[in-house]
């Protein structure tokens, strides 16, 4: 196990495996989303400011780019918003309930949602492998959906594993310690 840096609990500890998950999540997620993000930000400045409005000449297949890049950045959030505890949990219930009860019904909802998420996972990599044959394209550049097919099974994969990990966390201390970023308290 290894110490948890900057966190506000003193004896909070996560296994290796959830560190290093943590780490590489955390820098996947700023190097890729944020060049992504970048180019998003500085295309769609010099595309409708510059070439649209100065030169009355948009770059053909703009949207195309900037519409991939979004997927690219969704694909890469989905995994690091899962580990920070960011997606959307209703626990109506969950007061009314004992802990011990609580505790297992949410590692029967974790359980579930990984099998689905794997069978998701399983689908987007039969959609990219027929990407081709069904002519799945942009529309101005026909730039092929097949390697953001990949890239989401990929992160959809990457999220059941952060799933089958909150439930190992579950089993062992009752709890799943959050990734924290910026270390806000969550």
């Amino acid at each position: 196990m290894s110490k948890v840096p900057n966190s506000s609990i003193a004896n909070d500890y996560r296994p290796r495996a959830v560190v290093l998950l943590d780490v590489v999540l955390t820098w996947v997620s700023i190097f890729l989303g944020g060049t992504a993000l970048i180019f998003m930000t500085g295309y769609s400045v010099w595309n409708v400011l510059v070439m649209r409005k100065a030169f009355n000449s948009p770059i053909v297949g703009a949207e195309d780019l900037l519409i991939l890049s979004l997927v690219a950045i969704v694909a890469l959030s989905i995994p690091l918003g899962a580990r920070t505890g960011a997606h959307i949990e209703i626990e109506v219930l969950e007061t009314r309930m004992s802990t011990s009860f609580a505790k297992w019904s949410m590692i029967l909802m974790k359980l579930m949602g990984s099998i689905l998420l794997a069978i998701m996972a399983w689908q987007l990599i039969h959609a990219g492998q027929n990407a081709d044959r069904f002519g799945e394209t942009t529309q101005q550049l026909l730039i092929s959906f097949e390697p953001f097919y990949y890239l989401l099974s990929i992160s959809v994969a990457i999220y059941t594993v952060v799933l089958v990990m909150d439930i190992w966390q579950m089993l062992r201390s009752n709890k799943v310690t959050w990734l924290k970023i910026n270390g806000g308290d969550q």
